[in-house]
């Protein structure tokens, strides 16, 4: 008896073994190194485990037999089995990265237009985001890790200033914020960011389309007959400008007296935004010979106003009614009665991703077509509710009740049509006269054959498929009833500046100037209560609620008693 009271309390310290192999395994993990005092503790544990195994040899084979025992042994089993299973899909989970984004707008999705740039890159391209270590990052390296699960080819870096400021120095680096693009030799500032200004898609997917652009497509806006000033200000398009440099364009003024009545060649895009004064005839004539070589140009016409461009429009048979619309819808959202709000477009490329969102126009006009012209096709991009009514106004200023035009209004359209080149060269051919018919006969076909081989090797004139050839270039042109949409204060809300970009995007046919990319934003659920509702629920939730309760609980104690 006395030999068996201080083994019963030796078996304490076996307690010890699990406790110190835990322990040295965690030091081990946790360190990454395995030494002298991790591989202490795991020896020691398992020497401490055998000991005990030997001094219950005796008592081992009915201690395993207990029904406890085994009970216990397999609800070990089933938690290392959980563990294991749990292990196993975490690390399927890291080499296998799928994300679900469950949000209504796809918050945390990239655009189909972010992921066509990504899967298009063919050579690295990286970002640099040189950031104040001190304050937390998480939105911006978070967007930066969407980008780079979709390819290989981007990378980022986020770097303190002062910590690297050799890195800082390479890139010429301000201020805190910045974020540069790198691409072979290639180096761009994009943005300046901040804790309130995250960094963006749509700034990022631009910015690497400028730096691997070949060329950056010119803008040119009218200038010289009271047309929307690049500079700021009112009615200005200062930021209409930054918007279409945020993506590949280069934006220039263009007045046609300074450069002989010619549209400069290496235009894209020429806009001429609401012109008070008419334009020259030959101005006009410049922008026509501009459009029968292949180019886009992009009218925003203003009501009330002469612009000269009558021969032009003409030649698309566009007309303008020089009619003021109204808008009822505009007038009930408090808009002012000369605002008409668009919720409706047609189909085209330049309005395919609108829905059901709003664009809207201050003092607009209808754009009519009036006949068809050849193979031109015509497509309109902004339609009025069919409340809108566009009147007259004559020199009083008073409108003619008698002279309107009821909605739906068409107040923009898109056309294009093949270069005039183009265009012959797609015309059937004449008909052989008698004496030229008889030259060839079904019998003796060398002749044709002979024609047929020589288009074949005009279509082909290096052994290479005629699918592969560059489509020809289309004259495009976009009219607007409006110039106001993409003005100052007004460009960057709802879907006006879109509009505007998309617009250009179509026109200057260039395979780099996809459709620009839009912030996603959360769609607005917040319920807005009138101050009666609002004292309603109040009441209902704070007095009826809790009487009714006590009401039934009073209730039922006096039924009991």
């Amino acid at each position: 008896m006395k030999q068996t009271i201080p083994m019963q309390r030796l078996r304490y310290l076996f307690w010890l073994a699990p406790i110190f192999i835990i322990m040295g395994v965690a030091a081990g993990l946790v360190s990454g190194a395995w030494g002298p005092l991790q591989l202490s503790l795991v020896l020691g544990g398992g020497l401490l485990l055998a000991l005990w195994l030997l001094s219950e040899s005796n008592s081992l084979p009915s201690f395993l037999g207990r029904r406890s025992t085994q009970a216990g042994t397999n609800a070990a089993l089933a938690t290392v089995a959980v563990l294991v299973i749990l292990g196993i899909l975490n690390g399927l989970a890291v080499r296998y990265n799928q994300r679900v984004d469950l949000t209504e707008s796809q918050l945390f999705t990239l655009s189909d237009q972010t992921q066509e740039v990504l899967q298009d890159l063919d050579q690295p391209v990286k970002a640099w985001i040189f950031w104040d270590s001190g304050i937390p990052n998480s939105i911006n390296e978070d967007l930066l890790e969407n980008y780079q699960r979709e390819t290989e080819q981007f990378t980022y870096e986020v770097v303190d200033p002062q910590e690297s400021p050799g890195v800082a120095r390479q890139f010429e680096v301000q201020t805190f914020g910045e974020v540069h693009l790198e691409a072979g030799d290639q180096q761009r500032l994009i943005e300046t960011i901040g804790p309130q200004q995250p960094l963006t898609e749509a700034s990022l997917t631009s910015g690497i389309l400028n730096l691997l652009a070949s060329e950056q497509p010119l803008v040119y806006l009218l200038q010289g007959h009271g047309e929307r000033p690049l500079e700021a200000g009112q009615g200005g398009f200062s930021q209409a400008e930054a918007l279409l440099e945020s993506e590949v364009y280069q934006v220039e003024p263009l007045n046609l007296g300074q450069t002989g009545l010619a549209v400069p060649s290496d235009a894209s895009v020429v806009i001429v935004a609401g012109p008070t004064r008419a334009l020259l005839e030959g101005e006009v004539a410049a922008l026509q010979a501009y459009l029968e070589e292949g180019g886009g140009l992009m009218l925003l016409m203003d009501p009330d106003t002469e612009t000269g461009l009558g021969p032009l429009l003409d030649d698309w048979n566009l007309e303008l009614s020089d009619r003021l619309i109204l808008d009822p819808t505009a007038q009930a959202a408090n808009l002012g009665a000369t605002t008409t709000l668009v919720q409706q477009y047609g189909e085209h490329p330049i309005t395919a991703s609108f829905g059901n969102s709003f664009t809207f126009f201050v003092e607009s006009q209808p754009v009519e077509l009036v006949g068809e012209v050849g193979d031109t096709q015509t497509a309109p991009l902004l339609i009025t509710g069919p409340d809108a009514q566009a009147v007259l106004i004559p020199e009083d200023g008073q409108s003619k009740v008698e002279d309107i035009l009821q909605g739906p209004l068409v107040l923009g359209v898109a056309l294009n049509r093949p270069q005039p080149d183009d265009a012959e060269e797609l015309l059937p051919p004449l008909p052989l006269s008698e004496d030229e018919s008889e030259e060839v006969t079904p019998e003796d076909g060398t002749e044709e054959d002979e024609a047929d081989a020589a288009v074949e090797d005009a279509a082909e004139p290096d052994g290479t498929d005629a699918a592969e050839t560059p489509e020809p270039k289309e004259v495009r042109l976009v009219a607007i009833g409006n110039s106001s949409f993409a003005i100052d204060g007004i460009v960057n809300q709802q879907l006006n500046g879109d509009l505007l970009l998309n617009s250009v995007g179509w026109l200057a046919q260039q395979p780099d100037t996809g459709l620009t990319v839009r912030p996603k934003e959360a769609t607005n659920r917040r319920i807005v209560l009138t101050p009666q509702r609002w004292i309603t629920t109040a009441l209902t939730a704070v007095v009826a609620l809790p009487l009714l309760g006590f009401g039934g609980a009073i209730a039922l104690w006096l039924r009991r008693r």
